[in-house]
């Protein structure tokens, strides 16, 4: 088994193992959940869930309408069962229709909408001809046809509701649907109750017009909720369900969940490659840019990786399957924005809390409505109207949607960015930050090396290419990228040795490219030794990273206190901080020591922001406020972080703390907004000024300015 590490301070890696193991807990199980509206069937669903043995998670995205469980044992079958079970439809995700450019829930909200509209304006019709004086036959006449056209539409045009209700009721549990749909029943049976009894007064009008716009404010919330597409839907969306599989007989369709590690498969042109895989062809040229924001073509030759996603941009080529299904890398990158969506921050968490004693105390308040109003006024029609006016107005979508709808468009709009957003707590905790802490080699700054050409010949280029390939490190990626194009040499037992290099046995003997003093020379840099040759130098330079001069300055005009923390020498760190106008510089520090430096910043009241990349940065991130790490990090690092930058430039990191300050503070404010509805609603529906059909337009009204107001984080620049 290789062990990759090439960072001095390897003391860090069972600490940042073990954190790298508590963060990246992505769900085993994704169900997708058409039916919930509301916070009241957040509460119920996971309840549902946890109750289970064998679950240790579940969390709900009311946005998505999904819920992610974490489970090793059980089957997404029983999870279905066990929510349908307790009142609700549950579906297991399927990537081949997550997003298929089709909204089939949107086409029929839109058939029910128009047919109520239809119905509501023949109806009206009548009815403005009922008062205009018409006689009693004519009325009765028009009352029966406005029957006839009423009673059909409204049983069809309510089934969003009545279903949903009727899930609800059917295991003895409310949902807000059950309000909405007593008040239209309640509407089209009254009418109907005067019809039969010859009345003066029918309400079909009423009835029709209540299921309308409720239904406008079903749809413009589901469309607005499908227009805050989530960076983890669109991650789905780049898969691919079926694949060229090579065989004795040549290429073959089959689905890509028949293909298994080792299979060949051919990749035509202008198509996403199904899997990771190692490239066996002389070369591929394809589009990366769903994975490091970054629209060039790259360019691999044989033994390079390409992963799940990419588009080839060049002739067919073929590559050797290394991961399929869920282990590939955009799967995994998907299950890990899944679960930031998913994650709890303070204000969420305040919120859930809210709606799950908002949603009981709104249904007795209802019920104090009607009795009041039953016992004072006498009018039991009118105590009725009161009480489902009360249901309806004060339904806490608005205070459930409040922040995940902020969450969700902040984590897809930095995705389309190039950030990767593991956690959802992260913007929240960026948004404090006050200082931001750079490690330097291969953070700031990256290396290159422009001599190894002249200074290898052929046969030497060739191991050092084996070698180098072999690790993740900054400097072996340096000593790779000068090396020319080639076949690397044929090595076996290649090893990395923590804090020194990598090396491995060829024909000549043991082959090692690391630090001089490994390899016993009298230099200090990297070096080759192959057999018992004495040690070559290959001298690197250290090069500024793209977009770090812009990030240094964007992070000091929000507000950030910069800093250099490194394990570089002070000569070394001193003119880059020089550079980059950062008076805060330590150099010398060792990974337990940068852990307990963030610590004491910590301790003095700082919040910290750690931007780095090695293994000896792991516990600093872990340890930070908040942490980030570029695509180039090592595992460990990446793992620790809470958020990765997927391009090659640090330019847009200012972007990253705007966009969390300005979730945290939209946040905030569609917490209001839900908060102040809610005060001014509750009395005006209570003091019966408002019929059900208002009560029904202020409910869509509310919900839609919170998701409206969660859309704003997309002018953030």
């Amino acid at each position: 088994m290789t062990t990759l590490s090439a960072c001095p301070a390897c003391v860090a890696a069972p600490l940042a193992g073990h954190i790298a193991q508590q963060e990246i807990d992505a769900p085993d199980i994704i169900l997708s959940l058409p039916t919930i509206h509301c916070a009241a069937c957040i509460g119920s669903v996971e309840r549902s869930l946890r109750s289970m043995p064998g679950v240790s998670a579940a969390r709900v995205n009311l946005s998505l309408k999904r819920v992610s469980v974490q489970t090793k044992t059980l089957s997404d079958a029983a999870l279905v069962a066990r929510l349908r079970d307790a009142g609700f439809e549950a579906h297991p995700m399927d990537s081949a229709v997550l997003d298929n450019g089709k909204d089939p829930e949107g086409q029929r909200l839109l058939v029910k909408l128009a047919v109520a509209g239809f119905a509501m304006m023949n109806v009206m019709l009548f009815s403005v001809a009922i008062w205009s004086g018409a006689s009693d036959s004519t009325r009765e006449l028009f009352h029966m046809i406005s029957a006839a056209i009423s009673l059909p539409a409204v049983l069809f045009c309510g089934q969003p509701f009545f279903a949903s209700a009727w899930s609800a009721l059917r295991v003895r549990r409310l949902n807000m649907d059950v309000p909405i749909s007593l008040a239209i029943l309640l509407a089209a049976g009254m009418s109907f109750y005067e019809v039969l009894n010859h009345g003066l007064h029918a309400y079909f009008d009423a009835a029709l017009s209540l299921t309308f716009f409720l239904l406008i404010g079903r749809y413009l919330d589901h469309r607005s909720r499908r227009s805050a597409r989530s960076a983890a839907r669109d991650l789905a969306a780049l898969e691919v369900h079926s694949a060229q599989k090579l065989t004795g007989d040549g290429a073959r369709t089959v689905p890509v969940s028949e293909l298994a590690v080792g299979d060949a498969v051919l990749i035509p042109t202008g198509v996403r490659v199904p899997v990771d895989g190692r490239l066996i062809s002389p070369e591929a040229t394809t589009d990366r840019a769903f994975l490091t924001g970054e629209s060039a073509p790259v360019r691999s030759i044989t033994g390079n990786t390409v992963q799940a996603g990419e588009i080839n941009l060049g002739a067919p080529f073929k590559v050797q399957a290394t991961a399929v299904g869920a282990d590939t890398t955009l799967r995994r990158v998907a299950a890990m924005v899944e679960m930031a969506e998913n994650s709890r921050n303070s204000y969420t968490a305040l919120a859930d809390r809210a709606a799950a004693i908002y949603a009981p105390a709104v249904h007795l308040l209802a019920l104090f409505a009607f009795i009041g109003w039953a016992v004072i006024g006498g009018d039991v029609r009118q105590a009725l109207n009161v009480a489902v006016a009360v249901l309806i107005i004060t339904c806490p979508c608005a205070l459930g949607l409040a922040v995940p709808a902020v969450s969700t468009a902040a984590i897809a709009q930095l995705y389309s960015k190039g950030f990767l957003v593991k956690s959802g707590t992260a913007l929240e905790r960026l948004a404090e930050t006050n200082v931001v802490m750079f490690d330097k080699t291969g953070t700031l700054t990256i290396p290159a090396s422009r001599a190894v050409v002249d200074l290898l010949n052929p046969a030497q280029q060739a191991v050092a290419r084996a070698l180098a390939q072999s690790s993740t490190h900054p400097v072996s990626r340096a000593i790779l990228a000068a090396l020319p194009e080639g076949e690397p040499a044929v090595l076996s037992g290649v090893v990395e040795v923590p804090g020194k290099g990598v090396q491995g046995l060829s024909v000549d003997g043991l082959v090692q490219l690391g630090s001089g003093s490994w390899l016993g020379a009298d230099f200090d840099g990297p070096g080759l030794r192959i057999g018992s040759d004495p040690a070559i130098a290959l001298p690197l330079t250290e090069v500024l990273r793209s977009g770090a001069q812009t990030a240094v300055d964007g992070l000091r005009a929000l507000g950030l206190r910069p800093g250099i923390i490194s394990g570089d020498r002070l000569s070394a760190v001193t003119p880059l901080a020089d550079t980059l106008h950062i008076e805060d510089r330590q150099a010398g520090i060792s990974a337990t020591h940068k852990h307990d430096q963030l610590q004491a910043l910590a301790d003095g009241g700082d919040r910290v922001m750690m931007v780095g990349d090695g293994l000896n940065d792991a516990a600093a991130l872990a340890a930070a406020h908040a942490s980030v790490a570029p695509s180039s990090a090592l595992d460990a690092a990446r793992n620790a972080a809470d958020i990765v930058i997927l391009n090659d430039s640090l330019a847009d990191l200012p972007l990253l703390i705007s966009v969390a300050r300005a979730a945290t503070h939209l946040s905030k404010q569609n917490f209001t907004i839900a908060a102040v509805y809610n005060f001014i609603a509750v009395p005006v529906a209570l003091a019966g000024m408002a019929t059900p059909l208002l009560a029904a337009i202020a409910m869509s009204v509310s919900s839609l300015t919170v998701l409206a107001n969660a859309m704003r984080i997309r002018r953030v620049r």
